[in-house]
């Protein structure tokens, strides 16, 4: 009987020891996609090799053994593979052959995050940080003190909430004028302007753009979602023009503003025109959502492909075990694709209905990614609505898009092929 035992110790040893790398898939056999971001970026964080597989099995992860991950992997409840040495290097064979579409790249740095938000409780929660939170990846929340006093040189990546960058409140003001979550909004945003040294919000909200769109020009890594992606660059480009209504900032709006409009500032989106009637809830016709005829019973887009050896960013932030993703709407749905610069990187559409849910695009040293709609496992969330809870979600594709782009600014930089 010892020798039985002995000789079992020897085996699992044996074992042990050729164990050289943790695979954790990423298709449709992963439990807990979500939890395996969270994990890539701890492993990182903890100094460990990892890797990113790009189009092996939805995009997986290779980590360097070691009993601490492994452990991690069971008490998070994420599916992985403990491979050997020898498979490992066959692995590894196989995606750097140029005749299949995959590609390995090192992950790095674990990216410092930050989450443009307002500290007082709004109706409405924020998609980012809710994965940011289920996924267990740490991140600071600031808001336009912080950023008006160049607290963002600190981060790598900053996420931008549900937000107006316009001074025009989300233009809640027709339906919501009266509630007192939207008074108290107000109140704390024009307390912010007077602090600051500002006369109206909307001259600190473009102040605040301003900031943001020097970081990611000095190199830093911007996502945005919703309204804060149209409302960015309809501020940018309406600098020095007053948009606003007599009700956002106490006069008329220009009202030859659309002529003034400066598309050379923008990010992402060009000959847009503005909504100046604020009892509309929308900001120009970037945003398709009162226009479009899509339902939720075929309101889908698809995810392109891209060489993961040539195009290797744009095959990071698609990484997915599914290529045609559930629509959801939010303030700002999708972008008018005739509306989008033709340099930016259109990442996933509904094609049928010229409607861009999901771009990328650089901007001086940095680069951004802009996400239409609010929350991608609630398809029409309304103000009020409870938050989404996720571990009825733990493999949802629309969130794993935001996931991507966390974990991107972690890659070791490659020079791009041309």
């Amino acid at each position: 009987m010892k020798k039985h035992i002995l000789l079992f110790l020897l085996l699992a040893l044996s074992v042990s020891l050729k164990a050289s790398s943790i695979l954790i898939y990423m298709d449709e056999d992963q439990k807990n996609h979500l939890k395996a971001y969270g994990l890539a970026y701890w492993s990182i964080k903890q100094q460990a090799d990892v890797s990113w597989l790009l189009n092996y099995r939805g995009g997986s992860f290779l980590i360097k053994y070691a009993k601490p991950i492994e452990d991690e992997c069971k008490i998070r409840g994420i599916s992985y593979q403990v491979m050997a040495d020898a498979k490992v290097t066959a692995l590894l064979n196989e995606i750097s052959s140029p005749d299949v579409n995959m590609e390995m790249v090192k992950l790095e740095k674990a990216p410092k995050i930050a989450v443009y938000s307002p500290k007082s409780k709004l109706p409405w929660d924020d998609a980012v940080t809710m994965v940011l939170t289920y996924a267990e990846i740490p991140y600071d929340v600031v808001y336009d003190d912080e950023v008006l006093k160049d607290k963002l040189t600190g981060y790598d990546w900053l996420h931008l909430h549900h937000e107006d960058f316009t001074g025009q409140y989300g233009r809640f003001w027709s339906n919501f004028r009266n509630a007192s979550w939207y008074k108290t909004d107000v109140a704390n945003q024009e307390a912010t302007a007077k602090r600051n040294g500002f006369k109206k919000v909307s001259e600190m909200k473009l102040a605040v753009a301003k900031h943001i769109a020097a970081f990611c020009s000095g190199g830093g890594f911007l996502f945005a979602m919703c309204s804060g992606t149209d409302t960015f660059d309809i501020a940018l480009s309406a600098e020095g023009v007053d948009i606003c209504e007599r009700m956002f900032d106490g006069d008329t709006a220009d009202p030859n503003a659309q002529s003034k409009l400066n598309f050379s500032k923008t990010f992402a989106f060009k000959d847009f025109t503005i909504d100046l009637n604020p009892s509309n809830y929308k900001f120009s016709n970037i945003d398709v959502t009162q226009t479009r005829t899509l339902v939720q019973s075929n309101d889908f887009f698809t995810l392109f492909d891209f060489s993961a050896k040539w195009d290797i960013v744009p095959t990071m932030l698609t990484q997915n075990h599914e290529k045609v993703i559930k629509g959801f709407m939010g303030q700002t749905t999708a972008f008018r694709k005739a509306l989008v610069k033709p340099d930016i990187t259109v990442l996933g559409e509904n094609k049928g209905a010229e409607e861009v849910r999901y771009l990328h695009g650089e901007f001086g040293k940095g680069q951004f990614t802009f996400y239409g709609g609010h929350d991608p496992e609630d398809y029409q969330h309304l103000v009020g609505d409870p938050p989404t809870d996720l571990n009825l979600h733990p493999n949802s594709p629309g969130y794993r898009l935001i996931l991507n782009n966390v974990l991107f600014p972690a890659a070791k930089k490659k020079p791009q092929k041309t």
